[in-house]
């Protein structure tokens, strides 16, 4: 394990530019999102989470995936796989990172996704353990310690420093190159900051959150709750708790003709919109609450049934903060689980 005085993590940034394309949280038109970072950058360390997740970096939401050249009765296909550069993410939450698994389970399973592939392999990330959790935060509830981020590499913050940890090839080759501008420590440094976190944790309002109805119970039963009649009733369909939600992977493909060429663009879609997955005989979920259950029925049921008990969330908070009727997926567990 490695520290460094804090006072110098603009020096870290910099160091880290010299040998390898780095993102990091920074604001942009008042929010905080990821942004390459150049020398004068500013480091937004106070923002727990950033508005969209790191998500995008391997599956953004727009992406042009193939080209088709046309000449005259002949057609060339041309497949857009972009020649990703190494980069390197840094400030990604245990939640985030956690999701990068998730998707992984999605997009590289056999055949697996070239686009998504290309940049996970090229990426090296560098996560940053939350020294204060918000009140949205409930990432506990799916087994993710926010004082343990993993990542290739994980980096925890006190006072006076950084420290960073190496933890997988990626992350040690990359250490490797920058090394002198650190000086070695010991893990013991880092426990009371981990104990400080882990108590802040203890103290959020969904810590509770239960799941066990949802890990126990039959998925026909759940699908037939009389409860989704009342609880999906003040959803708007604006789709704003997919968008922002790091572990959904809904998409369509489109085709945009410019006359001599047509490139096919996949695109992020959302389950909860009425024309979402629609074939020439019309929509399977043709009510908003069929698509309201849909969505939340594959996060904490039909995912984990196929995935060896993974829940499809992390806890992050983001729809907690972003849906306008407050109909998060906390409300929706407890209200379908609930007796009454």
């Amino acid at each position: 394990m490695y520290k460094i005085a804090y006072s110098e993590i603009y020096n870290l940034f910099d160091r880290i530019k010299d040998v390898i394309t780095l993102f990091l949280p920074a604001k942009n038109d008042g929010a905080v999102s990821f942004s390459k970072y150049e020398s004068g950058t500013r480091y937004e360390a106070d923002a727990l989470n950033t508005v969209r997740s790191a998500k995008d970096f391997f599956f953004p939401q727009t992406q042009n995936i193939a080209e088709f050249k046309i000449s005259g009765k002949s057609i060339e296909i041309l497949q857009n796989t972009e020649e990703t550069g190494k980069f390197a993410v840094f400030g990604v939450r245990a939640c985030d990172e956690k999701s990068f698994g998730i998707l992984d389970r999605v997009f590289l399973s056999e055949p697996s996704d070239p686009y998504y592939n290309e940049k996970r392999e090229k990426a090296v990330i560098i996560t940053a353990a939350c020294n204060y959790p918000e009140e949205t935060c409930f990432c506990t509830a799916f087994g993710i310690d926010p004082s343990e981020p993993r990542g290739d590499v994980s980096t925890w913050v006190s006072e006076d420093f950084l420290y960073w940890k190496a933890n997988t090839e990626k992350g040690e080759e990359l250490t490797n190159k920058i090394a002198d501008i650190f000086e070695r420590c010991n893990d013991g440094e880092i426990i009371s900051i981990k104990n400080n976190i882990k108590t802040a944790a203890e103290k959020l309002p969904f810590v509770s959150l239960n799941l066990d109805y949802w890990r126990n119970t039959g998925e026909k039963e759940i699908f037939a709750s009389e409860k989704w009649e009342s609880v999906y009733k003040g959803c708007l369909g604006c789709g704003t708790c997919t968008f922002v939600c790091p572990t959904c992977q809904c998409y369509d493909v489109r085709d945009f003709d410019s006359g001599k060429s047509v490139r096919k663009f996949r695109c992020w879609d959302s389950c909860m919109y009425s024309d979402f997955t629609k074939m020439a005989h019309g929509n399977p979920r043709k009510s908003q609450k069929e698509r309201f259950r849909q969505r939340f029925m594959h996060k904490l049921k039909y995912f984990p049934e196929n995935n060896g008990g993974i829940f499809s969330c992390v806890g992050c908070g983001r729809c907690l903060k972003s849906c306008p009727q407050s109909l998060n997926i906390i409300k929706v567990a407890r209200s379908v689980a609930a007796d009454d």
